[in-house]
């Protein structure tokens, strides 16, 4: 969440910054709500004083003539008087400061300079691309014909299993799936610094407030009927970034470039603003992989950070040679958390276009603040909160999709990408 201070200090320059996203900060609101809270304060302690002065009035009484007893009795019932107006008064701080807290949760992060005016992706900003599509001399088709030809993508089982937005993958098409995913965790532990984490792929109401999923997303969520509030992960970034919720890092746990930890999750979405998108194959379904890279930061690497980890993305497009392009994020388009995202879009020759495979993103210290995630400063031995930093490296069902479309040949086989031969043994076609 942002920090209350900040938006104390000036709301305006505050609602003119969230203007970007298309958010209408309600200032007159927060300063009501705020200013509630302060007069709470207030009178609570100015009741405390009152407490205070009034348990020592039973002598002043008694010197004025009165008994022991009606001296203390009268104290009792002003003390009583004062406890009741006391409760009273906490009961109603406890309701303004929630309120306090429900808004501050439901306001965005505020977006980088540099984050372009717009409010669609098609205001977002290219900033490179890499290959070039391929050409074919036979007619292209998708990936959903191309596995369903080779006999080893079936979504008609999946719906039976299940239902819409599932899918099955027999044979070579599922060890390819495998396949990916070790050789993405190879390339980021092993080249790129990478810590493996394993993580429960089920997380509470805490975890999800903390990186930003809750409250204002929760219907995009599966929550799970039971005693306890569970949920299934949308993301590895939720369970991940929460390793760091309520601790504080010393200086030399983050190293030269923070805490990188590479974690592979199946992920789960209820694609609730979704109806009628992507429904045919792989592209936006219920249950996915992904590999999933998350750092954590000093503030002042996190710029910087950004820019690698969206590199480190990109290295597995280009070792596998599928084209691809990166925007930069504009305003209205930026997730909720970030302060900053890139996104890669592949390029598929199935829908002639390209389409999003990662979201790399940069949220300052949105989530720590959420999540109370620290570093100690050695300049000033204090902690402060980290920065956190996530992006996908990459969307597996994705990545196989792209593989299927520009790897498909005229006789209907696909080709495998040379850097997973190691991973597939003797197979170097799909479907031959």
């Amino acid at each position: 969440m942002l920090d209350i201070k900040a938006i104390r200090q000036n709301p305006e320059a505050v609602a003119q910054a969230l203007e970007k996203r298309g958010f209408t900060l309600d200032v007159d609101a927060f300063e009501q709500l705020d200013a509630r809270r302060k007069q709470a304060d207030i009178d609570s302690q100015n009741l405390l004083a009152e407490r205070k002065r009034a348990s020592k009035q039973v002598g002043q009484l008694i010197g004025q003539g009165m008994s022991v007893d009606d001296a203390k009795a009268q104290v009792n019932e002003t003390l009583e008087k004062i406890a009741s107006r006391i409760d009273t008064l906490t009961e109603e701080a406890k309701q303004v400061q929630a309120q306090l807290e429900d808004m501050l949760l439901g306001i965005p992060n505020i977006p980088d300079e540099d984050v372009p005016q717009g409010s669609t992706e098609a205001d977002n900003r290219e900033v490179a691309r890499w290959g070039e599509p391929g050409t074919f001399d036979f007619p292209v088709k998708d990936h959903v014909a191309l596995g369903e030809a080779i006999g080893q993508l079936d979504s008609d089982v999946a719906a039976k299993i299940t239902g819409s937005r599932f899918t099955v993958m027999y044979g070579e098409l599922a060890r390819l799936h495998r396949a990916l995913i070790q050789f993405m965790l190879d390339i980021h532990t092993r080249e790129h610094g990478y810590r493996e984490i394993y993580v429960p792929y089920i997380v509470n109401q805490d975890s999800l407030r903390g990186t930003g999923q809750l409250p204002k997303f929760e219907e995009d969520l599966f929550k799970l009927r039971a005693d306890n509030d569970y949920y299934l992960i949308p993301t590895a970034e939720v369970p991940v970034t929460n390793v760091a919720r309520d601790r504080i890092f010393d200086d030399g746990e983050l190293g030269e470039e923070g805490v990188r930890f590479a974690c592979h999750t199946p992920c789960f979405r209820s694609e609730a603003g979704s109806y009628g998108k992507d429904t045919r194959g792989m592209i936006r379904q219920h249950q996915f992989e992904k590999v999933e890279l998350v750092q954590l930061v000093r503030p002042s690497d996190s710029t910087a950070a950004l820019e690698r980890l969206t590199g480190h993305a990109e290295v597995i497009l280009q070792r596998l040679e599928l084209p691809y392009r990166k925007v930069i994020l504009c305003g209205g388009d930026i997730g909720f958390s970030a302060r900053k995202t890139y996104d890669l879009e592949v390029w598929l020759p199935g829908q002639d276009t390209y389409r999003e495979i990662s979201s790399c993103s940069n949220f300052g210290d949105y989530q720590a603040r959420r999540m109370q995630a620290r570093w100690r400063n050695p300049a000033t031995g204090k902690p402060e909160l980290l920065h956190t930093l996530n992006g996908s490296g990459l969307a597996v069902g994705r990545t196989l999709v792209a593989i299927l479309e520009n790897y498909q040949q005229a006789d209907g086989t696909i080709r495998i990408p040379a850097a997973l031969h190691p991973y597939m043994g003797d197979v170097t076609h799909l479907g031959g």
